[in-house]
């Protein structure tokens, strides 16, 4: 049997020859797709690092996500063109190509999410507020979200009507939301703090009687550092339903105090104090005063009532103030002669010889 012999034999249709030169094409095809995507992607790689813009980061990355599987189909796809193929056979290769054509859009969009998510994550300062834990599940679930949409495109392709698979995993769905309802809500108020932002990493909050420095936002639950030392664990869920505090927002801070002084203290000294006072919280800096009155009389003291602001929303910073502001008035007090108040009892007896008379007039 000569080489004309088995080149003009048929099979499936089409003479050796046909498929030989539909092999042929598929393979040169693929070949040269593969190297000018390679040598495009490198070509490329090398102006984006010559550029500030993202744009050209962003279409680098998605190249590199080509499948070589993709490639070597689609050069099928194209050398089958070659051949004389049945209806059905064309039918098959068209949802076969299309099935590739979405996966392949799959690996462009989760391309797309891990360079978004990559960015996202390089742009974050250590105790940032949006968590690492955070940006990479909102990829996750962006990523679940567009398979899912691919998968139903592809059963829709492929003949099968999608509404009745999809009308089932609805059911299977309310049967899983129902038995995870406690952790899809955690889930969900993880989603809220990421986007309204409450508090982040670094805040420190008080939720009813609880209080802590926030060290981590998790999926289900938010862990805080208490004053004492030990870890806080809550849930996200039910810490969004509580009232949150957050002393880290504040810009200032109101303070409060007062103070009272001996009843012997004189006119001049009494009337003069709340400008001591003020005096004394203007000169330090990080302060607004507000007032400083001579606001009731005590059972043991004139009392005074004192409010100002501290510029800072620092607990320690408050502190170093009040503490400066305390030291100065006990100073000034000392040189004016002011006397501070503290409880006394005054106890008046009559003497011995006037109660002996006292009895005797009696008789």
């Amino acid at each position: 049997m000569n080489i004309e012999e088995i080149l003009s034999r048929t099979y499936l249709g089409n003479p050796v020859e046909t498929w030989l030169w539909a092999l042929g094409a598929a393979i040169v095809l693929a070949f040269v797709l593969n190297f000018v995507l390679k040598r495009f992607v490198r070509l490329l790689a090398d102006f984006a690092e010559k550029t500030e813009t993202d744009l050209d980061d962003l279409v680098s990355a998605l190249i590199k996500k080509t499948s070589i599987v993709l490639i070597i189909i689609f050069s099928v796809y194209v050398a089958t063109f070659f051949l004389d193929l049945t209806q059905q056979v064309r039918e098959l290769r068209k949802s076969v190509i299309i099935i590739c054509l979405l996966v392949q859009v799959g690996l462009w969009g989760s391309g797309f999410i891990d360079y978004y998510v990559s960015k996202k994550l390089a742009n974050i300062d250590i105790g940032a507020g949006a968590t690492v834990t955070h940006l990479r599940s909102l990829g996750f679930f962006a990523k679940v979200v567009l398979w899912v949409i691919l998968v139903i495109l592809t059963i829709d392709n492929l003949g099968f009507d999608p509404t009745t698979i999809i009308a089932g995993l609805g059911v299977g769905g309310i049967a899983v939301a129902l038995a995870l309802q406690n952790v899809l809500g955690d889930v969900i108020a993880s989603l809220s703090i990421i986007f309204d932002k409450p508090f982040e990493v670094g805040d420190f909050i008080v939720v009813d009687n609880i209080m802590g420095d926030v060290e981590h936002i998790g999926l289900k639950t938010t862990r805080l550092r208490s004053l004492s030392g030990e870890q806080l664990v809550l849930s996200n869920n039910d810490l969004l339903q509580s009232r949150i505090k957050n002393y880290k927002r504040m810009d200032s801070r109101r303070i409060n105090f007062s103070l009272g002084v001996i009843y012997e203290t004189s006119y001049e000294n009494v009337e003069r104090i709340p400008v001591l006072i003020k005096d004394i919280i203007e000169s330090e800096q990080k302060t607004r005063f507000v007032r400083a009155h001579f606001s009731s009389y005590g059972d043991f003291a004139l009392n005074y009532d004192i409010v100002y602001f501290v510029l800072s929303p620092l607990f320690d910073d408050y502190m170093d103030i009040q503490q400066r502001i305390n030291l100065k008035i006990f100073k000034k007090f000392s040189e004016e002669g002011i006397e501070f108040a503290y409880p006394t009892r005054k106890i008046f007896l009559d003497s011995v010889e006037t109660a002996s008379t006292g009895a005797g007039a009696g008789d």
